[in-house]
């Protein structure tokens, strides 16, 4: 069997991502999926998971191959809160289940990805602020929060990875822009993993700022 590369992605689907937002959150991360597949080592190793959060978390896709992966429509209601800590509780209690830990007989999976965007801030700061430190004992490999639009606040990211972009807008170019990054990094992700040196991200294109 073959070692995987596990990429958790959460991504933000409160009301205040109702209209164009969705729509182009959809086209970024079927353009991400196109771009994954014509990486062959991609196509060997990496298994996806996608989850969405507003009032609820859902698991819309759970672990599944980059192969079998099909992409669905993302949905957002008219208005909501952001429950991003119960998103990441759900991400903490999937990975326990999805990973296949390295022993002596078995390799294991490399070191998982995460990827979280959200257009907002958490409305569950209390439950939010108990994950993060839970988040940063589960080994992933890299973390990458995407505070995205006017309203999104970066700081809240911050208190949970270095690997903050900012994006000025949620329209189509930009976020087709940033899920193409995400694509390259799963990509330099996986190929680093597999020399043992530590992951790290590709320089993000001038629509992305990186929050230092």
């Amino acid at each position: 069997m073959n070692r995987r590369l596990l990429a958790y992605f959460l991504l933000d689907t409160s009301g205040s991502m109702n209209g164009e937002p969705i729509q182009a959150l959809n086209n970024g991360f079927n353009g991400l999926i196109s771009a994954l597949r014509s990486d062959p080592q991609a196509m060997d190793t990496l298994h996806l998971s996608v989850t969405t959060f507003d009032r609820e978390v859902k698991n819309i896709i759970p672990m599944v191959d980059l192969a079998s992966f099909h992409p669905m429509e993302i949905t957002c209601p008219d208005s909501g809160p952001t429950h991003t800590g119960a998103a990441l509780e759900l991400v903490s209690a999937l990975l326990q289940v999805d990973l296949i830990k390295g022993s002596s007989e078995v390799k294991g999976d490399w070191k998982p990805l995460l990827f979280i965007f959200t257009d907002g801030k958490p409305s569950d700061i209390q439950k939010y602020r108990q994950m993060i430190p839970i988040i940063k004992n589960l080994d992933f490999g890299v973390i990458v929060g995407c505070a995205a639009g006017p309203k999104a606040d970066e700081s809240f990211l911050k208190e949970l990875t270095d690997n903050v972009v900012k994006l000025d807008t949620t329209d189509a170019a930009t976020l087709s822009s940033f899920f193409k990054w995400v694509s390259s990094s799963i990509t330099m992700g996986g190929k680093s993993q597999g020399t043992g040196e530590s992951i790290s991200l590709p320089p993000p294109p001038s629509e992305l700022n990186i929050i230092i």
